[in-house]
């Protein structure tokens, strides 16, 4: 499982995500790691207004949402300077190539994958 260091330490999460199930699943393990879940979007529209105006430390995006790149929400992110990680069924392909240094999160995955992965860009500026 995981340490007990809670490496979230009260930081704000986006979880943008189409699926429902794994929203849950990623509010429970962000719990359990110390993050809050701030706010979450399952469609494009929604994510890209959280990602506007929204009030988060860092993002949790899946790469595809229901057939739509992610790349609108990355740019508004990198722009704000908030940190993200990517998750992904499909390996690699469709992250932004700008974005390729980001960690990438395969599902499934675990908890201590999603803590190491949050933990790498939370540690740098700029994510």
């Amino acid at each position: 499982m995981t340490t007990n260091g809670n490496t979230g330490a009260g930081k704000r999460v986006l979880v943008v995500e189409d699926e429902p199930m794994i929203r849950l699943l990623l509010d429970d393990m962000l719990a359990d790691l110390g993050y809050t879940m701030a706010a979450e979007a399952g469609r494009l529209d929604e994510a890209l207004a959280k990602a506007k105006d929204g009030e988060f430390d860092i993002a949790i995006l899946d790469v595809n949402l229901d057939g739509q790149p992610i790349t609108p929400v990355v740019d508004v992110l990198a722009a704000r300077g908030v940190p993200f990680v990517f998750v992904s069924g499909y390996a690699r392909r469709g992250i932004p190539e700008a974005h390729s240094h980001v960690p990438l999160l395969q599902k499934p995955f675990q908890s201590d994958g999603l803590a190491s992965a949050l933990a790498a860009v939370v540690a740098k500026p700029g994510g």
